[in-house]
């Protein structure tokens, strides 16, 4: 684990937008209750604090889905890792994201929870890199753009390692 990180959004800055996203998406749903899918295992950081911050009734489940294996760039290929444990059909769903790189993974889960019959889907990321697209994917709430970086931190990590950082921070694989 003895690779360079530089801080790209310190843990200050992180905290107030996920205050000020939380705030929004809480305003956008007054009634509730809102269904946050987490996608494992990344966004189950800025699922917590997120979900601390939006004052509708919601409920939380997550969903496990891999397009990375070991590496630090998508290998395309989409799996299910872990499904649902609850319906949304009929419901408000908000799918919480870490990180929209090449848009490969929300594609799949955004058709795959259409299928289900949700009210809406709608996506909140913590972090997005818009030059990485190679699927077109609509996201709702954006915590940061980003450059095209390999970042860890804040639940994002490398082969597991990272992720309790309280910042982001870009890796450098040298």
């Amino acid at each position: 684990m003895a690779k360079r990180l530089e801080v790209l959004i310190p843990a200050a800055r992180i905290e107030e937008r996920v205050r000020e996203l939380g705030e929004r998406i809480g305003a956008d749903y007054p009634q509730g209750p809102l269904y946050l899918i987490g996608i494992l295992k990344g966004s189950f950081f800025f699922l917590a604090d997120l979900a601390r911050h939006i004052h509708t009734p919601t409920r939380i489940d997550f969903i496990g889905i891999s397009s990375y294996g070991k590496g630090t760039s998508t290998s395309g290929e989409v799996k299910l890792t872990k499904d649902l444990d609850i319906s949304i059909e009929g419901q408000d769903v908000l799918v919480v994201e870490d990180i929209v790189d090449s848009g490969i993974t929300l594609h799949y889960l955004s058709s795959l929870l259409e299928q289900r019959k949700p009210r809406s889907v709608r996506i909140a990321t913590l972090l997005d890199k818009p030059d990485r697209r190679q699927r077109v994917v609509e996201v709702a709430y954006s915590g940061f753009q980003i450059p095209d970086k390999f970042v860890v931190g804040y639940g994002l990590d490398f082969n597991e390692d990272y992720r309790s950082l309280p910042d982001v921070c870009v890796l450098d694989p040298g």
